[in-house]
């Protein structure tokens, strides 16, 4: 997992409240426990013309045109804007694969189902939440050109937009520890396997 310090990124605005992880990855994907390719069936029913069966099909799939992942002025962006409620539904951990492996790193809401919230940190993704007039205003900025771009410090915990102002934002205190230093849970732990050692060889002299 990659470290997590400071991000500067276009947006893609998917402006809908309540998008679910159905929605943000079908059911249909979650026979597989590799991550990899899921990055195309990101918001696949929404992304394509017709029916996608599976992940392999995708690459073949004609991409709607109007919808904003199609859009070539969004191309490499790695801040994903949605409404409020993002990611309830199910708690299946492919939703977070599928953002992360299409390259997204920071999604921006009003608020997060909490079990997607937590599934993200653990998977590299930085849920951000901020108030609805610094939604309000990052929408603007972005319908005024899909091209501006917008700066996430995990350090300072900051969104900061043009113009000088920063906005802070929540985050548990080890999650934030963990994707600084670009590791999961379990990766974190294994940083102390010294530690661990001697600690189990002293408690059993």
């Amino acid at each position: 997992m990659a470290e997590f310090t400071t991000l500067t990124s276009k947006i893609v605005p998917v402006l809908v409240d309540n998008i679910d992880t159905d929605q943000i990855i079908p059911a249909r994907f979650l026979k597989v426990t590799d991550k990899e390719g899921l990055g195309k069936v990101l918001f696949c029913d929404w992304r394509y013309e017709g029916t996608v069966p599976d992940v392999d099909a995708a690459d073949k799939a004609t991409p709607r045109a109007n919808f904003v992942l199609n859009d070539p002025r969004h191309q490499g962006a790695q801040i994903l804007l949605v409404g409020d409620n993002f990611g309830c539904g199910s708690s299946r951990e492919h939703a977070p694969w599928a953002l992360t492996a299409y390259g997204f790193r920071v999604v921006i809401s009003t608020s997060f189902a909490d079990i997607f919230y937590n599934n993200a940190l653990k998977n590299g993704l930085l849920p951000v939440a901020v108030d609805a007039q610094t939604h309000a205003d990052l929408l603007d900025m972005v319908e005024e050109t899909a091209e501006a771009t917008l700066t996430i410090d995990l350090n300072s915990q900051t969104v900061n937009l043009p113009g000088g102002r920063a906005v802070s934002f929540p985050i548990d205190p080890f999650a934030r520890t963990c994707l600084l230093k670009g590791v999961d849970q379990l990766g974190y732990l294994l940083g102390f396997e010294k530690q661990i050692a001697a600690y189990e060889e002293a408690a059993h002299v």
